[in-house]
């Protein structure tokens, strides 16, 4: 089935900054919010609760992609772990981390690394769910190791015309094609201290430039 997502439109307005809090040391880099820290959490819980149910007993082996997806990685474990918590029926799960390097400023280059994940062997026969960017090169790796299913889960996935065409199993938002921070999406290393995810200003691009 085609994974259900929450769609932020093109013209999408957001919200001042002076509505949330915004950490003093960015007000100047920043647009608007795109997308409230309080809405990433309503969507991720649903997000869990659909991922338990189509999982049914399975083991999963939770795969974060770092670094861009380890807040979204620790939340969705948060509410899965609170649904096998407190429901009839529960999915054994165990984590690990890898991480791809794919961007540079903001041009996102055609070459992955892939660091770490020692442990990849471990994943054969059991189902994966993970987050991340690069996924295509992730997937054939991965497929070296004949797990039993791998299902994908994104927070954000962007409309845009460099996309391959990929959808991952699970999408948290459906996002325009603008640059977005916070919530642990980065620039450059900065702005993963920022609970909302938030369009960057021109000027930003500039100032915290490699």
């Amino acid at each position: 089935h085609m994974a259900s997502y929450l769609q932020i439109p093109d013209d999408e307005k957001g919200y001042e900054l002076d509505v949330f809090c915004v950490p003093k040391h960015y007000e100047e880099d920043l647009d608007r919010v795109i997308i409230p820290h309080g809405l990433i959490m309503d969507r991720t819980e649903r997000l869990a609760r659909d991922i338990v149910r189509d999982m049914g007993t399975h083991h999963i082996v939770a795969l974060c992609v770092l670094k861009g997806g380890y807040k979204f990685f620790a939340d969705l474990l948060d509410y899965i772990k609170a649904l096998n918590q407190n429901s009839d029926k529960s999915v054994p799960l165990t984590v690990d981390f890898i991480r791809l390097k794919s961007y540079c400023n903001d041009q996102s280059t055609n070459s992955v690394k892939v660091i770490g994940g020692d442990e990849l062997s471990t994943l054969t026969g059991k189902d994966i769910v993970e987050t991340g960017k690069t996924m295509e090169t992730l997937l054939s790796l991965l497929s070296e190791y004949k797990p039993k299913m791998v299902k994908v889960v994104s927070l954000l996935v962007k409309r845009t015309p460099r996309s391959s065409g990929y959808r991952p199993d699970y999408i948290g938002f459906e996002v325009p094609d603008s640059f977005l921070v916070g919530y642990a999406l980065d620039y450059n290393e900065y702005f993963r201290d920022l609970s909302h995810i938030c369009i960057l200003t021109e000027g930003a691009k500039e100032k915290y430039k490699v």
